[in-house]
């Protein structure tokens, strides 16, 4: 089992032509992840040459709108690689098409812009699962990639991972690749994005393959804070945590957007009181969260 995406999962590529589209379509089709074509409205009619996983040859061809890419290939899944300026227009266009999992990968998306496609998401009837934007996409190992993370950290296996970071995420994935994943979700560090902490610990908690939960935060906002009362409320299965940022000046904006520590608002340590008030066992290290992780496992 795995949550959003598996190897039944059919995919399209918003942007299959342009330099990062290229690069990770092949990166996903070596990883198993069935892509059936791509979207480019100015290249709608050629095609792209690629290989699959097992080297075969593969001709995906490159639709005008996601819409008719879903009709022509029962795609079910579309992953964006489209420049920030663009990036709200492929949001709706998905959106509009009802294309049940959006992976937006890109970068520097205007926070305006983010709020006003998740708004229209919303508005539509929540049809459209959105992943992003900011983040490394999601994996379900040995099935299905749809995103920017590397396919051979690691294997299939019992933890369910959810991260605002998606460095962190591989270096997690890599901690505990004796163990393995059902499915890695990094869900970026914007301000506004789509899949929350709170939506993947509960599909996570439904997932009957799932036996036990990673959560990985980092300072700025609440959102790990809301995570730990969704967890105390609501989560059966074992959680470790773990919230990057601990050293970061007071008052300062660091990488991620959504980055900013005001007073005790948003700083590592309330997270890591808020999440252990509520049964989550809290790393002061990547690899400390994951021996945590291993002991829990082991004792299933």
């Amino acid at each position: 089992m795995s949550i959003f995406l598996n190897k039944d999962s059919k995919v399209i590529v918003q942007g299959i032509t342009g330099g990062e589209g290229t690069k990770h379509t092949a990166l996903m089709l070596k990883a198993g992840t069935q892509v059936v074509g791509g979207v480019n409205a100015r290249k709608a009619g050629t095609a792209v040459s690629h290989t699959d996983k097992d080297g075969a040859p593969v001709e995906l061809p490159v639709f005008a709108s996601v819409a008719e890419a879903m009709k022509e290939t029962g795609a079910d899944v579309s992953i964006a690689f489209v420049p920030g300026a663009f990036t709200k227009d492929a949001m709706i266009e998905a959106i509009d098409a009802e294309i049940p999992l959006l992976v937006v990968i890109t970068e520097g998306v205007p926070v305006g812009d983010s709020a006003e496609a998740w708004a229209y998401a919303q508005n539509k009837g929540n049809k459209t699962r959105i992943i992003g934007p900011n983040c490394p996409g999601i994996i379900t190992p040995g099935e299905a990639l749809v995103g920017i993370t590397p396919a051979n950290i690691t294997g299939k296996g019992p933890i369910g991972l959810v991260s605002k970071s998606g460095t962190l995420t591989y270096q997690m994935m890599f901690e505990l690749r004796d163990l393995g994943f059902s499915t890695a979700i990094g869900i970026g560090g914007d301000p506004v994005i789509g899949t929350t902490h709170i939506d993947a610990l509960a599909a996570f908690e439904a997932d009957p393959e799932t036996k036990a939960i990673v959560m990985i935060g980092e300072i700025g906002g609440d959102a790990e804070e809301r995570a730990a009362d969704y967890i105390k409320a609501h989560v059966t299965k074992p959680v470790v945590g773990y919230v990057a940022g601990f050293t970061a000046p007071e008052g300062k904006t660091m990488g991620h957007a959504g980055a900013i520590v005001s007073g005790s608002a948003g700083t590592a340590q309330a997270k890591k009181e808020a999440l252990e008030a509520a049964g989550v066992k809290v790393g002061k290290t990547p690899s400390e969260t994951a021996d945590l992780m291993r002991a829990i496992v082991e004792g299933l």
